[in-house]
């Protein structure tokens, strides 16, 4: 699997949780030509976020932007043009993107897990990973307790909006997908994350069979 985003870890994104929402409802802003004089008007006017803090809100369309930014524009073109399940996904792919320790949770701890006898994945599973990453990056390492587990309390809400998890089990689940919609990922040649979304290896045939 080829990571091909933001290489830096950052701990910003415990500022904005997932917020598919309310992501959608940015992307007119964000792919005006206005971009930056709407995004400052939102900020200061509140009109789509409806967060009472104006920090707060210049914090969220930061990593809104950060996010927005971390795939190319091709792609929300063809974002704005499937069903709604797979626009879920599709900002999770955003998110694995984005944040490179996402990228490497998902990759290390679920997919692994997901490949082992008990398919599950728990905060401590998560956890453990984090000291693993800080053991041999330095910036990580200076991240406080509270900070390393804000963004493992960040991810597993992540996993479990999008329903790879389970609230109460902790057990991982397969999702069910438009096929021919996730060809997508195929055609721009970023078949990593089919393996990310834990689809079973038939699936991912079928999905192929879209892209000949």
């Amino acid at each position: 699997m080829a990571f091909m985003a933001n290489k830096l870890y950052t701990a910003a994104l415990t500022a904005c949780g997932f917020m598919p929402t309310e992501m959608k409802a940015m992307l007119p802003l964000l792919l005006s030509p206005d971009v930056d004089a709407l995004l400052k008007q939102e900020i200061s006017e509140n009109n789509i976020l409806l967060i009472k803090s104006e920090a707060s809100r210049k914090k969220t369309v930061a990593e809104f932007k950060r996010r927005f930014n971390s795939v190319p524009r091709s792609f929300w073109d063809w974002f704005g043009t499937v069903s709604e399940n797979t626009q879920l996904w599709a900002l999770f792919y955003v998110n694995l993107k984005t944040y490179r320790i996402f990228f490497d949770f998902q990759v290390n701890v679920v997919v692994n897990n997901w490949n082992s006898i008990s398919q599950s994945v728990t905060y401590n599973d998560v956890l453990s990973e984090i000291y693993q990453i800080s053991a041999s990056d330095s910036f990580v390492d200076s991240w406080s307790s509270e900070t390393k587990n804000k963004v493992v309390s960040s991810f597993i809400t992540l996993l479990r909006k999008v329903e790879l998890l389970d609230t109460n089990t902790f057990q991982l689940t397969s999702p069910q997908v438009n096929e021919e919609e996730f060809a997508y990922f195929l055609k721009i040649n970023e078949a990593w994350f089919l393996e990310a979304c834990l689809l079973e290896p038939y699936v991912i045939n079928r999905i192929k069979s879209f892209t000949l």
